[in-house]
């Protein structure tokens, strides 16, 4: 569709753009990043055809964009650009209505129903035909941006040219007009080439993303290889962190500032409170926490370790908003808690601390083992899940990657099935070794000060720590479970 091959070029004698090249593919959404200065506006000024290239060139169709009059390239590129003057008082239905301009033949062309048609749905999917009778002078900022994008859309073009089309825009907005343009590329086959300062936005919407610094390509590709952590560090020149987004394959990008670090903390048996009704352990700040819990699952920074005792025949249709209620009930601030759930007495929960070669670790656990299990064979299984859990904490003071994190809760789980086996836990269905509990639950938290710990696996010094911990917690929670269930 839109080819640009080798071009550079500037203000004055001087190349802010250096050699780019790039070939849209139709129907897609190619985005254009980079830092301030990196020449993303004179890029988009030099393929819209308002800025010369000084050497290389621009072709639309296999021709050059010389080649094409300016109402024959209004017909099929649209250029919304970042800031714009506003010399008349028109109305918004005005304003849309000039999009319509490129496809009049005449000065005094008829207004035809294509016309109202296009103004119209224009209107109506970006949100302004509710005030299509105001002055634009009138409307806000992000009012004005919705309206010229309307008047881009009016126009019908092929190819749409954005310079940051969410600039003003609050962030329903932003994903409105995000989502229109994504819906228009099936709906309406429009390509789009749009500027964005939001990486993550850009991420999330865009097929593609050419990364610009100092006016040279850096990368052109899909997101997934263009957002990576040292190359975005190296551009930005700024600490950040990559992962993926939550319901996309798509990366995203959190800054890391050099303020604002948690003063070092250490996580002790004291840090703990036990009542009838749950086991409650308040960190002296957030932790971050891997945890399978009923709220605060994922991982995530939580303040507030809640273990709460539930009845044998406990039901209820929504147990997360159950526990959320719970916790807001008894000052726990549901938003920063790690909630479980057990039938077992919670005053029977085993504390132990942990210390050796310089790594400490803080071990909790609940065990009730009448609903064991044998995960083999449970899928004979054809009985409703009874209530009873093994509900196991690792506290760790020190700094975990994300790895450790993963491979710390493996460990536990592991050190969790050989105390079983230890115990000969039997699945009371099948007879076999249980593995666990039907309604198990566990969570890995850290300090992240003190000692780096990249791996926690089995024969890792913090591997080793949780492992000795966890079997002798649980193996003694399940002990005091039985010696209750005989008296």
């Amino acid at each position: 569709m839109l080819k640009a091959s080798q071009i550079s070029g500037g203000y004055g004698e001087k190349d802010v753009v250096k050699n780019v090249s790039f070939e849209l593919q139709k129907q897609e959404i190619l985005g254009i990043l980079g830092p301030n200065g990196s020449g993303k506006t004179t890029l988009m000024k030099m393929i819209s055809g308002l800025l010369p290239c000084r050497s290389g060139d621009v072709s639309y169709k296999d021709q050059p964009l010389s080649a094409y009059s300016p109402k024959q390239l209004a017909r099929e590129i649209a250029v919304l650009p970042q800031l714009h003057s506003h010399a008349f008082d028109y109305t918004v239905r005005e304003t849309v209505s000039m999009g319509r301009y490129p496809h009049q033949k005449g000065m005094f062309a008829p207004w035809k129903s294509d016309d109202e048609k296009a103004v119209t749905e224009a209107m109506q999917q970006t949100g302004v035909a509710e005030f299509e009778s105001q002055s634009i002078q009138d409307l806000s900022g992000g009012e004005r941006q919705r309206v010229f994008l309307a008047q881009a859309l009016a126009q019908e073009p092929k190819l749409l040219l954005l310079d940051e089309p969410t600039n003003h825009l609050d962030l329903s907005y932003q994903k409105q007009l995000l989502d229109l343009l994504k819906e228009w590329t099936d709906t309406h086959e429009l390509t789009v080439i749009s500027i964005f300062h939001d990486l993550n936005i850009a991420s999330l919407y865009c097929d593609r993303l050419l990364l610009l610094h100092e006016g040279e390509t850096v990368q052109l590709a899909e997101p997934g290889h263009v957002m990576n952590k040292e190359t975005v560090e190296r551009v930005y020149r700024a600490r950040v962190h990559t992962q993926s987004h939550p319901e996309l394959p798509k990366p995203q990008v959190t800054l890391l500032p050099n303020h604002g670090h948690q003063a070092p903390c250490e996580i002790t048996k004291d840090h703990f409170t036990i009542t009838p009704d749950h086991v409650h352990m308040q960190a002296p700040q957030s932790l971050k926490t891997l945890s399978s819990a009923v709220i605060g699952a994922g991982l995530g920074w939580y303040h507030h370790f809640v273990n709460r005792h539930v009845p044998m025949d406990y039901e209820c249709d929504d147990s997360y908003q159950d526990m959320v209620q719970y916790a807001n009930r008894n000052g726990f601030k549901a938003a920063d808690t790690v909630g479980m759930m057990t039938a077992v007495k919670v005053e029977d929960v085993v504390i132990r601390e942990y210390e050796e070669n310089g790594l400490s670790v803080v071990i909790a656990i609940t065990a009730g083992v009448g609903n064991a299990v044998d995960v083999s064979l449970s899928h004979e299984r054809d009985r409703q899940a009874t209530i009873g859990t093994i509900n196991s904490w690792v506290f760790i003071n020190g700094k975990l990657s994300d790895e450790a994190f993963i491979q710390a809760m493996m460990t536990a789980t592991e050190a969790k099935v050989k105390a079983l086996q230890n115990a000969d836990v039997k699945d009371p269905l099948t007879g076999t070794l249980a593995t666990g509990t039907s309604t198990d639950s566990a969570l890995v938290a850290a300090t992240q000060h003190g000692p780096f710990i990249q791996y926690a696996g089995s024969i890792t010094p913090l591997g080793k720590l949780i492992g000795k911990g966890v079997v002798e917690c649980t193996t003694e929670a399940i002990d005091i479970y039985r010696e209750r269930k005989r008296t």
